[in-house]
């Protein structure tokens, strides 16, 4: 019985850290429209977070996310993870980055975790 609880217990706290992952994605999709919008509409991307008509960097934020940018890298949306509590140690500070590739009217998106993110962790559309 110890035995599976250890396992069960491990399992667990992936799937917790999974949980905490994708409310990244989730934020991204809205940031993706916007982006997607304003290349279709301009025919390139933005350098600032205002253009696309977005809040600022640090106002995208949720339970696990310190803030949704897109102003650094042109197009690019870099997810960055609270480094405190609630989230989860082993995403403190990792980035996940949704980069575009516009395809003839619509875009599709790659998505990168930064290297301190295990890959177990991100969406299955990253791996």
């Amino acid at each position: 019985i110890a035995i599976l609880a250890a396992i069960a217990i491990s399992q667990y706290q992936d799937y917790l850290i999974r949980s905490q992952v994708s409310e990244a994605s989730s934020l991204a999709d809205g940031v993706k429209t916007a982006v997607a919008e304003y290349y279709n509409n301009n025919g390139a991307f933005s350098g600032t977070q205002r253009s696309y008509g977005l809040a600022t960097a640090t106002s995208i934020t949720g339970k696990y996310v310190a803030k949704v940018d897109v102003a650094t890298a042109p197009g690019k949306i870099v997810v960055t993870f609270k480094s405190a509590k609630p989230t989860n140690a082993k995403i403190f500070g990792q980035t996940l980055t949704f980069s575009p590739i516009p395809n003839a009217g619509s875009m599709e998106w790659v998505c990168n975790p930064s290297a301190g993110l295990n890959i177990k962790y991100v969406p299955s559309a990253c791996r």
